[in-house]
């Protein structure tokens, strides 16, 4: 069950979508139809994309309301988490966004990981193609005549990790600096937020990093792509997203 609707609506379209952008693209350069694709996948994914740029300026415009919720609750964390989550409700933030957004992507890297290991590119599998899509002349599996799409690439790996932390850099903003003596009575929710707030700047990178050497390049080079194109959005939504004063 799970399978089949895993080929259907992610591995088929990305088979295809594959396919026909090699078949049109100069040199039938496999690597720039991974780019292209990814492009295309940023388009549609631009809703979710905004709306979480949108709930990340919302949050730091919050911001000292949370704080001051935190130091009313301070003493009971149960009663701090709701009501700062409830906050969030009242403001219609979706606090989450952003996570939810890499995480929608790793079923893409996945169908990925498994065209290129089982697909055996560039053999086509004619069976696989809808009847619209053709069996290019000729699959180039280069990438700019130097990547080889097919085996595993320490570049594309680190890019991968480097422009993570880039765009979580830019999305999260800098840290704030945590005072030398915190009290003993510190919120378990102010500490389940540092460690989140850890995890997504320098694990979530160092965890791209790793499983992106581990896989064919075509899987680091969607995510270098993805990262640049969101890191660009990120830039330009400073300006086009921010809240009127």
């Amino acid at each position: 069950m799970l399978s089949a609707l895993f080929s259907t609506l992610i591995y088929n379209p990305l088979y295809n979508g594959l396919v026909f952008l090699v078949g049109i693209l100069p040199y039938h350069d496999m690597g720039l139809a991974v780019v292209a694709l990814t492009v295309v996948v940023r388009v549609i994914l631009y809703p979710l994309s905004r709306r979480a740029v949108e709930a990340q300026l919302a949050m730091k415009k919050i911001a000292p309301e949370v704080e001051e919720v935190k130091k009313k609750y301070k003493k009971n964390s149960p009663e701090q988490s709701q009501a700062v989550f409830a906050l969030y409700k009242e403001r219609g933030i979706h606090p989450f966004a952003s996570f939810g957004l890499v995480l929608i992507q790793f079923p893409i890297l996945i169908a990925l990981y498994w065209v290129f290991y089982r697909s055996g590119f560039p053999d086509v599998h004619a069976n696989l193609l809808y009847s619209f899509v053709h069996v290019p002349a000729s699959i180039n599996m280069h990438f700019l005549g130097l990547i080889d799409m097919s085996a595993r690439s320490a570049l594309l790996a680190l890019l991968a990790a480097a422009t993570q932390f880039t765009y979580t850099r830019l999305s999260m903003g800098p840290r704030e600096k945590v005072p030398e003596s915190t009290p003993v009575e510190a919120s378990l929710s102010g500490d389940m937020a540092r460690s989140f707030d850890l995890q997504a700047r320098y694990v979530l990178p160092a965890m791209i990093g790793v499983i992106g050497y581990t896989v064919a390049a075509a899987a680091p080079l969607y995510w270098v792509t993805s990262n640049v194109f969101m890191i660009g959005q990120e830039l330009l939504a400073g300006r086009r997203f921010r809240p009127k004063q």
